[in-house]
């Protein structure tokens, strides 16, 4: 994932799952940012992805 959506992330209220996929992740540079490579189930990265979609009201 992108180093934004990461740092997103990190700031949101998470459960214990997404935190530790969070946390075990590995930072690869690119270039003047970072993706975070996560490796978790598939309801662990639906959640997170959950947690990076506009709310609409």
């Amino acid at each position: 994932m992108p180093g934004k959506v990461a740092d997103f992330l990190r700031a949101a209220e998470l459960d214990d799952a997404e935190r530790a996929a969070l946390d075990q992740g590995v930072t690869v540079r690119r270039g003047q940012g970072y993706i975070l490579r996560v490796s978790a189930t598939t309801a662990v990265h639906r959640q997170l992805l959950g947690h990076c979609r506009p709310r609409i009201e």
